[in-house]
């Protein structure tokens, strides 16, 4: 098969990095404004439930092993490395159909290599976002968090989703 058939069939995919990019600059950029507008640890009310609440996360989600000696830092953007490279590698294999993969990959991507920007950068993740309702504080987070988020539930959803070529031919893998 030769290169020209190759690509007509699975389309390029990569032309979705700019959305992984706009992730990139979306998040990091209002990471410096929160990071020159916000005093650490004091919430500013924007709505009912919602704070802007400047605080920096050296562990991963949740402040997962945030007490930890510091290896973590460098462990993590190991792991987002790796899970970059592999996400690219995929997004580059993907078929002219699966845009949604494509979206949720480059959402995945762009939001991974926010936090390691920071991780590398600052020793930490920079959060703001901060939801609560009464005494209940859902952890704080950033856009990059929210990026991963929307990406990893889109994949989930596309489980569920039968694929167009089932849908195409009738057929059942």
């Amino acid at each position: 098969m030769d290169a020209a058939m190759t690509q007509e069939q699975t389309g390029t995919k990569l032309k979705w990095l700019w959305l992984a990019v706009a992730v990139i600059a979306i998040d990091l950029g209002t990471k410096a404004m929160a990071t020159a507008m916000l005093t650490y640890g004091q919430p500013v009310p924007v709505v009912p439930m919602f704070n802007l609440t400047l605080l920096h996360n050296t562990g991963a989600a949740f402040s997962f092993l945030a007490d930890a000696a510091g290896w973590q830092r460098w462990f993590f953007v190991a792991l987002a490395v790796v899970v970059s490279v592999v996400l690219v590698y995929w997004l580059k294999g993907l078929k002219r159909n699966e845009t949604w993969t494509a979206v949720a990959i480059a959402l995945i991507l762009g939001g991974a290599i926010g936090n390691v920007y920071d991780r590398v950068v600052h020793g930490y993740v920079v959060d703001f976002l901060h939801f609560y309702w009464q005494d209940w504080h859902f952890p704080a987070f950033n856009l990059a968090d929210t990026a991963i988020t929307i990406g990893a539930g889109m994949m989930i959803l596309d489980m569920f989703r039968k694929p167009d070529d089932q849908a195409a031919d009738g057929s059942n893998r």
